[in-house]
């Protein structure tokens, strides 16, 4: 199957030159999707070439997602769409309304050309190094969402080193990577602090954490804002036979328990901010008119995808620490 050609003295690298051979094999048809590629071997005895400028050739086509490998059995066509000059490999946590966010501001700042495959591991450590594991050399980036899983190190560290990037959360075991992420024991601490007159007029505040699930930072710094400025508190994991008591505030890092406290209230017949308070963590548009607006503390996550573009456009190394604010509104 003579598909590729190459010219001794054209000028072009010869990696180059199968590169675009197979691509021309795919515009005129002679090759389909799901067809297989001549083999490594047939095409460096074929054209006398080194095994290392095929597989070259053959790895640039692999992480643009136009062909694919499978073990034992060799190099086949996975997409006909020649266009596509990057293929990212983005791993969050979970999907939920301000990834969305995130994600549709990342895919807008890459601009055309770019295949983008989201998958998600749940805060399940097998799940994260199954993913890695099994997607190891088949994209041009590898954008990690580590969340708060111990030990991601050693799995990332199969990636290439200089297609990586950390998203959201990062770990000092992983500044060697470049890194867009939030700072939240800082982040919540000057939110709560921002908002502190308003917070003083309740007797008590109620943080509804979830160790397995969210950043220990949040914990440190509701933990440090709460001594500086000596304000009860106290610290749970489930709203669960919680009986709402009156001038309680909580602070609420997840939707689905913040859909959960508002119910309660309504049920009880409480008012939301003159008998309970809520602060909500990640803003949202439904969140500016549930209840008349739920105050939140929150990152920008559009800025967060417009940036992480802009870093893989400019092949840039930076750890960017992405700002963060207390939005005052009624639940308050």
């Amino acid at each position: 199957m003579g598909i590729v050609t190459i010219k001794e003295k054209s000028g072009i690298p010869k990696y180059k030159q199968i590169v675009a051979s197979i691509e021309d094999a795919i515009i005129n048809g002679t090759i389909k999707k799901g067809d297989k590629l001549p083999s490594l071997n047939s095409i460096k005895n074929q054209h006398s070439l080194s095994r290392d400028t095929v597989l070259t050739a053959f790895n640039e086509l692999k992480t643009r997602g136009i062909i694919q490998s499978i073990v034992g059995k060799g190099y086949y066509v996975n997409s006909v769409d020649i266009d596509i000059n990057q293929k990212v490999f983005l791993l969050f946590d979970e999907f939920n309304s301000f990834k969305e966010d995130l994600y549709n501001a990342f895919l807008t700042g890459m601009g055309k050309n770019v295949q983008v495959d989201i998958f998600f591991h749940h805060f399940n450590y097998d799940v994260f190094n199954k993913l890695i594991n099994d997607n190891v050399g088949d994209y041009s980036h590898y954008i990690i969402m580590p969340a708060n899983l111990k030990e991601t190190e050693n799995i990332i560290d199969r990636l290439p080193k200089n297609k990586v990037y950390i998203l959201d959360q990062t770990h000092k075991e992983l500044l060697k990577y470049p890194s867009i992420h939030q700072n939240f024991k800082k982040d919540i601490y000057q939110g709560l602090e921002s908002g502190l007159d308003k917070i003083k007029k309740y007797e008590k505040v109620i943080l509804l954490y979830s160790k397995s699930r969210q950043p220990k930072g949040l914990l440190d710094g509701f933990n440090l804002f709460c001594t500086h400025h000596n304000i009860k508190n106290e610290v749970i994991d489930t709203l669960n036979d919680r009986v709402l008591s009156d001038k309680e505030l909580y602070i609420i890092l997840d939707d689905k328990n913040l859909i959960r406290i508002i119910k309660a209230i309504k049920e009880k017949h409480l008012i939301l901010a003159k008998d309970i308070g809520i602060i909500s963590y990640n803003d949202t548009l439904l969140k500016e008119i549930v209840e008349g607006g739920i105050t939140t503390i929150s990152t920008n996550f559009n800025l967060m995808g417009q940036r992480l573009a802009e870093m893989i456009l400019k092949n840039e190394f930076a750890q960017v620490e992405n700002p963060n604010s207390l939005i005052l509104r009624k639940s308050l």
